[in-house]
């Protein structure tokens, strides 16, 4: 086991979800049903997701003093992670709408409020918190600049900085990028950053990640391809194939990505091959998906090792 924790630094929400059959053409109005408000916000679901694979992990991030707020505490406490440190802001709880059809895909309109609520000066008491941690993990849900300054004080501690580029979709700094020792898009984000469509070929996908580490210095990227499974690229060494684990039914897709990324950082934590991490990672998100919610679907250590074991 890991003797050094998780950092997680990112969003929380209060994820309000509609169920659909499918999305609106534009001025087109539809019925909906669903309107549940479940916990998630891509830092919060990887937090949670770590905490319950058995990860000592540590939540930065900011809520509002609200309902919502209270809840996603309350429920990453009970996923076993460390939320002594969360922000709690005068700005609401930032939100989530997800529009979830009935083959599990989704479509998401997020609204930060807290998330983006940072004070301009890093907060001095996260500091020896990230320099302490075995892996600090990133995603675009915060603003740029909180990014940055986390990931300054972990590459300058010696710890790996994992970038998840799920959340804002404008262009990620190359000054963040150079700070980042993994990171992991998936192949529309990836295709969006290189500025050009990608085939679904191996030598292709290849290609374009070779083309974003010339580009910004990345080292490594881990390319999240969803039901084809995953690639590591890394600038030096051999490209690594993982196949994806197939569920049954798919139920929700939401957080499926959010929990790969972060199961993929216990397995690191836990001093495993980059491929044992990506056949972890790609068993834990399979249970992932065939759970309702996002930060509530996240599986636990048991279920994701018995899983393993059957591949």
């Amino acid at each position: 086991m890991a003797t050094r924790p998780l950092i997680v630094l990112g969003s929380a929400n209060g994820d309000i979800y509609v169920e659909i059959d499918r999305p609106p053409q534009l001025g087109e109005t539809i019925s909906g049903g669903g309107g549940q408000t479940r916990c998630g916000g891509k830092g919060a679901n990887q937090a949670a997701a770590a905490g319950r694979l058995g990860t000592n992990t540590i939540f930065l991030g900011q809520v509002g003093r609200d309902g919502n707020g209270d809840t996603v505490r309350k429920a990453l406490s009970e996923s076993n992670v460390n939320v002594e440190y969360m922000r709690i802001r005068n700005d609401p709880t930032g939100t989530a709408i997800i529009f979830l059809q009935k083959n599990g895909e989704n479509s998401i309109i997020i609204i930060g409020a807290a998330n983006m609520a940072w004070d301009a000066q890093f907060p001095a008491e996260f500091v020896d918190i990230i320099k302490g941690a075995g892996v600090l993990l990133l995603q675009r849900e915060i603003p740029e600049f909180v990014n940055i300054a986390a990931a300054k004080v972990a590459r300058d501690a010696g710890v790996t900085v994992v970038l998840d580029a799920g959340g804002n979709d404008d262009t990620i700094s190359p000054q963040l990028l150079a700070l980042v020792n993994i990171f992991s898009p998936n192949e529309t984000e990836l295709s969006r950053i290189v500025g050009s469509s990608i085939d679904d070929d191996l030598e292709d996908l290849v290609a374009a990640a070779r083309t974003l580490q010339k580009r910004s210095g990345v080292e490594n990227i881990l390319l999240k391809l969803g039901v084809r499974g995953s690639l590591w690229v890394p600038v030096n060494g051999d490209v690594l194939e993982q196949p994806a684990v197939l569920a049954p039914t798919v139920v929700d897709t939401t957080g499926a990505g959010d929990c790969f990324t972060a199961a993929f950082c216990v397995g690191l934590l836990e001093r495993e091959s980059i491929q044992k991490s990506m056949q972890f990672a790609a068993c834990a998100a399979s249970l992932c998906v065939r759970v309702k919610g996002a930060l509530e679907s996240m599986p636990t250590r048991a279920a994701t090792e018995e899983l393993a074991k059957q591949q």
